[in-house]
């Protein structure tokens, strides 16, 4: 009997030895959920699409949105992100505030530093709407990232005809 037990207590720690060595040796910690990260950022709406025609930023007049935001991400593959913007219009020579955007939406990993966000989108100018937005972390360091995206705003309200922007956005998340 005592054999026995010698023999299955040697069984089983070199079990622990060669399936837990991994974990006994691993360097990265890892990532505990729900998550917590902030981004800042400046966007550029590049041209709009309406009934009443096609307009530029850079053309006439400069656009540039300022996005400041907090992402919980509940699992590797799913969060929520409530994003602010305030937008500068710089047109003769002078610049005001001219619209404030809440971004609030879902966040879904798309893996290799993807991300898909879908937001509802409230405007101070009384515009309403939804921007998908597709999002890339083109470096990734050890407490930030620099990202690029594409958000995709669609608008109706305040008696405009709908529209459809396609922008550029670059920033830092950490």
């Amino acid at each position: 009997m005592g054999d026995r037990n010698i023999a299955l207590r040697i069984y089983f720690l070199a079990v622990l030895m060669f399936t837990g060595n991994g974990i006994l040796t691993a360097q990265q910690t890892p990532v505990t959920y729900p998550r917590i990260a902030g981004y800042v950022g400046i966007l550029h709406p590049i041209v709009t699409f309406s009934k009443d025609g096609t307009v530029t930023n850079f053309k006439d007049y400069y656009v540039a949105g300022l996005p400041t935001g907090i992402n919980i991400w509940k699992s590797h593959a799913i969060g929520f992100s409530a994003e602010f913007v305030p937008f500068i219009r710089a047109e003769k020579g002078t610049s005001k505030m001219s619209n404030f955007l809440f971004h609030p939406g879902v966040l879904v990993a798309l893996g290799k530093g993807w991300t898909f966000a879908g937001r509802a989108a409230f405007e101070t100018s009384g515009r309403y709407g939804v921007t998908p937005v597709l999002n890339k972390i083109v470096k990734k360091n050890k407490n930030s990232g620099y990202f690029v995206a594409v958000p995709l705003p669609l608008r109706f309200g305040n008696e405009h005809p709908a529209s459809f922007t396609i922008g550029f956005q670059f920033g830092i998340s950490f």
